[in-house]
């Protein structure tokens, strides 16, 4: 087969590297050109924040692999970059693909944005008669496998985000975010997350807060539809929201038992902060639920728990994917053999045909009636020794017959 991968991950790789060795849609075809120039075969680049690796088949892998980690030094111009690049070659280099796109080997196990990078690496290869028969063939089944993996066994929508948890222990409470009303305080990773979460569940009223107005002023361009309130009067909205999400990065808690208005509908409070940004005291009140981030962690690592378990059974899925694919390659060696006997039988047919229409004259239909008898008698001879060459399994017996035919057809 001579497949191989070459490149770093976020496995061994920090971020300072990984963001060198990036490549743009510019970069990769460049990159692809270059490579195939030097020789190799076929390539697929995957170029993602946690990865940039590229794909090769080759007729001398040994070489190649030294010309991709030649390229990685010279065309990024890092030199320690050996000290961080993988090599994974052909069944190693097949379970790596299946288990890239599946999202097996991804930071957050079986997330879904890899699949769709990957299916973008592929057309891309594609779209620059970079890639070939092979590796069309085992990206096109890595991305199906994945495919149906996430529907079969959901690994996904078991959520390890503390905010996709958080939002679906409120729409568990709630019942549906729709017409409901919250108010998010701080607007760092963690609150911009949640904002987001909670845009797509159209609410009626969003308020923000944060400790410095003018950033949540920057923010509006991005995120429409939110109101936003000067930090020193979230007090006065409490009692106006359904939902309260804090998320800032206070070394003391921003919501304090003493200053807290008497609430008369049910009151959510989810903390993601760490230092607390709730006072303990606060679930004590009347008609509120304050949730914290150890309540969030013990989901999430259950849930990690459940998806852990669920990805063993997709890489039993993929196991047998990928012995699927090693019998569809081993049946590539005799491509050539086919190809040569057909084209044999396209020889002899022309040789006959024209022998035959120099003795016999033949008008127009009867060339045709003629060529199409030859044609098909020739298939006929090669129909069974073609099934059978396509037919076998063991490597050792393949390379046996295809010296057989060569040598018969002095091929």
């Amino acid at each position: 087969m001579n497949l191989a991968v070459i490149g770093v991950n976020y496995n061994n790789t920090p971020i300072d590297i990984r963001e060198k060795v990036s490549f743009s849609r510019s970069q990769k075809e460049k990159a692809g050109k270059y490579l195939i120039d030097k020789g190799i075969k076929e390539i697929v680049i995957l170029s993602t924040c946690n990865r940039s690796e590229i794909y090769v088949i080759s007729e001398n892998l040994n070489k190649d692999i030294e010309t991709v980690k030649n390229f990685y030094k010279e065309f990024f111009n890092i030199d320690n970059i050996e000290e961080y690049l993988f090599t994974k070659e052909n069944k190693d280099a097949l379970f790596h693909v299946y288990y890239v796109a599946a999202g097996l080997d991804s930071m957050i196990l079986c997330e879904d944005q890899i699949l769709g990078q990957v299916k973008e690496a592929l057309d891309f290869s594609i779209k620059h008669e970079l890639s070939g028969k092979v590796l069309n063939k085992l990206f096109k089944e890595a991305v199906t496998s994945a495919k149906k993996i996430k529907t079969d066994l959901k690994i996904s929508e078991t959520p390890i985000s503390i905010v996709y948890i958080a939002i679906k222990i409120l729409k568990e409470k709630l019942g549906s975010l729709k017409e409901k009303k919250a108010c998010v305080i701080g607007i760092g990773e963690i609150g911009r997350l949640a904002l987001t979460h909670l845009l797509e569940e159209d609410l009626c009223e969003i308020y923000i807060a944060n400790r410095t107005y003018n950033n949540i002023l920057d923010l509006l361009s991005k995120f429409h539809n939110v109101k936003p309130i000067e930090f020193e009067k979230r007090y006065e909205v409490i009692e106006k929201v359904d939902i309260i999400i804090t998320a800032t990065s206070a070394p003391h808690t921003i919501l304090d038992f003493n200053h807290m208005k008497k609430i008369h509908n049910n009151l959510y409070i989810m903390d993601l902060a760490l230092p607390r940004d709730v006072e303990k005291k606060v679930a004590f009140l009347e008609n509120i639920t304050v949730y914290d981030v150890d309540d969030f962690k013990n989901i999430s690592e259950e849930n990690m728990k459940k998806r852990e378990e669920l990805s063993e059974v997709a890489k039993d899925i993929i196991n047998s994917k990928v012995e699927e694919f090693i019998d569809w390659s081993k049946g590539i060696k005799v491509d050539s053999v086919i190809k040569n006997l057909n084209e044999r039988c396209n020889e002899i047919k022309d040789e006959y045909f024209k022998y035959i229409d120099k003795k016999l004259e033949l008008d127009e239909k009867s060339k045709k009636v003629v060529d199409k008898m030859l044609s098909s008698a020739l298939r006929r001879l090669v129909k069974d020794p073609i099934l059978t060459l396509k037919g076998l399994k063991d490597e050792e017996k393949i390379n046996e017959y295809i010296k057989v035919v060569n040598d018969i057809f002095n091929f």
